[in-house]
């Protein structure tokens, strides 16, 4: 609830930073619509697609060596601007592409433009009070998921309209779905034109009076002289640390339990399977046998399930802890991608005259599959084989969705039950709560390194799961491949139950009291961040 004007421009400020959320989400679920028909135009191989998704990833891993030193040298706000007009740039060109080195080089800028993620945590960390932080910094995944949300809707209705509208076919709807990017993108430029810059990096370029003017905005008159001094102070000690005394710290003995939870949560967080859910999310559903456009009308009800569950983080987050939230978040996945993992493998394809009908009136060829009528495969590994022997590359990836449709004979309940309580479980638990842990339990004196640091492990964690997903689908298959999401989440939660702190409520230097007891520290100061 907004008390007062004060509480009200917190509020507006961290929701014009964070919206670079709601811009990676659109980016992250239109590059999900877009992997089937781009994979058949350019002819890709599983390697090659999961490259196309994975690139903006790469661009992400290299932005992180940059982020700290552009937001140190020309301010958060700055960079935000910057990354907002990168993001522009990158739908321009993806959507524009005409062969497939184009489209790489058009993702991976946006990968670059991920970094907003970090920054926009930065920002909110700088401006926001503690008792309110995890809230603030939650909303970027609040954000990212109505993104998602809202691509979800446009592919769908997209891929309905293709019959409908004569020049709208396979061939460019990829580009209309890139294409719809650009209208948020300039909404958020025009929105970030209108943020303060953080008072905080004010300080640091010494400009105490405009770094006055915006505290007098985001806190209550009678404390801003006190916070003013408190970051001074803060600063001065700061400023004692360059970028590798600071490297040096971070790896020091005395950080290792902080370092150990960062690492360890990066890469739970990356590597549980969100992204293959995320990026390949009509692949995934075309895995249960449903039609292209049920598995595009999938996906809006995904969507809603994230925008949802994060709501719920959002809102308990200060309530339950990060702590609670985050292990009960971890069960959960679990047991959701047991689920998916049992109904997969339960599942058998059978290619008799009845399938081959059905695959016909989808208008594919059917006369290259008469050689296996009467077969049956035990898993979509074999059968995926059989249909890459007769169909070329340009056409498998539109012919595969049908032939699986037609002849799966699968309990789909219990893969469904797994993707749905998967992404309620992610988004009520270790995709907000991630940033908030970050933007907590690094003390202030590192901060500026163990950000990007903890960033880029996260980045690294998510980008291989990207890269490999289409080629583990190939040659694993989906069985396989959500079972072991599911036993790197288990083995997460363990780690998890032993090593993560409760956070809530605790200013940053009483985290670090908590955290790092060794070492000589500072008085206490209480910044906004």
């Amino acid at each position: 609830m907004i008390k007062n004007s004060t509480d009200r421009k917190v509020t507006m400020y961290s929701l014009i930073a964070a919206f670079g959320g709601f811009v990676f989400g659109l980016d992250a679920a239109n590059i999900s619509g877009v992997v089937r028909f781009v994979s058949s135009q350019f002819e890709l191989t599983s390697m090659q697609t999961g490259a196309l998704v994975g690139c903006a990833i790469v661009g992400v891993i290299l932005a992180l060596f940059f982020t700290g030193t552009f937001c140190d040298r020309f301010g958060r706000k700055k960079v935000l601007i910057a990354i907002a007009l990168t993001y522009s740039l990158s739908t321009i060109i993806s959507s524009l592409a005409v062969n497939f080195p184009m489209l790489i080089f058009g993702r991976f800028i946006g990968g670059v433009a991920f970094a907003s993620i970090t920054v926009s945590a930065m920002y909110i960390g700088e401006i926001a009070p503690a008792e309110t932080r995890g809230r603030f910094v939650s909303v970027n995944q609040l954000l990212i998921t109505l993104g998602s949300l809202i691509a979800f809707i446009a592919n769908y209705f997209l891929v309905k309209a293709m019959g409908d509208i004569s020049w709208l076919h396979e061939e460019n709807v990829w580009r209309l779905m890139l294409g719809f990017e650009l209208l948020p993108n300039i909404l958020w430029v025009s929105m970030l034109l209108t943020i303060p810059e953080s008072p905080r990096w004010l300080i640091i370029a010494g400009r105490v009076d405009s770094a006055r003017e915006v505290f007098t905005k985001i806190a209550h008159a009678d404390q801003v002289e006190h916070i003013i001094a408190d970051v001074r102070h803060s600063i001065h000690e700061d400023q004692k640390h360059d970028t590798v005394t600071q490297l040096k710290t971070l790896f020091s003995k005395p950080m290792t339990l902080v370092l150990a939870i960062a690492i360890c949560y990066a890469v739970v967080q990356g590597a549980s399977g969100m992204n293959a859910v995320l990026f390949f999310a009509p692949t995934v559903f075309e895995q249960i046998g449903m039609s292209v456009e049920d598995t595009f009308m999938q996906t809006i009800t995904l969507g809603g399930v994230a925008v949802v569950f994060t709501l719920v983080a959002i809102t308990f987050v200060e309530k339950w802890g990060r702590r609670t939230l985050t292990i009960a978040g971890l069960a959960l996945i679990v047991l959701a991608h047991g689920s998916t993992w049992y109904g997969f493998k339960s599942a058998n394809y059978v290619l008799d005259d009845t399938a081959l009908t059905e695959i016909a009136a989808q208008q594919v060829d059917t006369s290259k599959l008469q050689s296996f009528v009467g077969s049956s495969y035990a898993s979509d590994v074999a059968l995926k084989k059989d249909l890459a022997k007769v169909y070329s590359a340009k056409e498998l990836p539109l012919v595969s969705g049908p032939v699986i449709n037609a002849t799966i004979q699968i309990e789909a309940v219990f893969v469904l039950f797994g993707i749905f309580a998967f992404l309620a479980a992610f988004n009520m638990s270790i995709g907000p709560i991630m940033w908030v842990v970050f933007a907590e339990i690094f003390p202030n004196k590192v901060r500026s390194v163990a950000l990007p640091f903890a960033a880029l492990v996260q980045s690294i964690s998510s980008y291989l799961i990207q890269q490999f997903f289409p080629w583990q689908l190939e040659n694993l298959g989906a069985a396989n491949t959500f079972f072991n999401y599911g036993f790197i989440a288990f083995v997460g939660m363990l780690v998890m139950v032993f090593i993560l702190p409760e956070t809530k409520g605790k200013s940053i230097e009483e985290i670090e009291q908590q955290l790092v007891p060794d070492v000589e520290r500072e008085p206490k100061v209480c910044t906004q961040g």
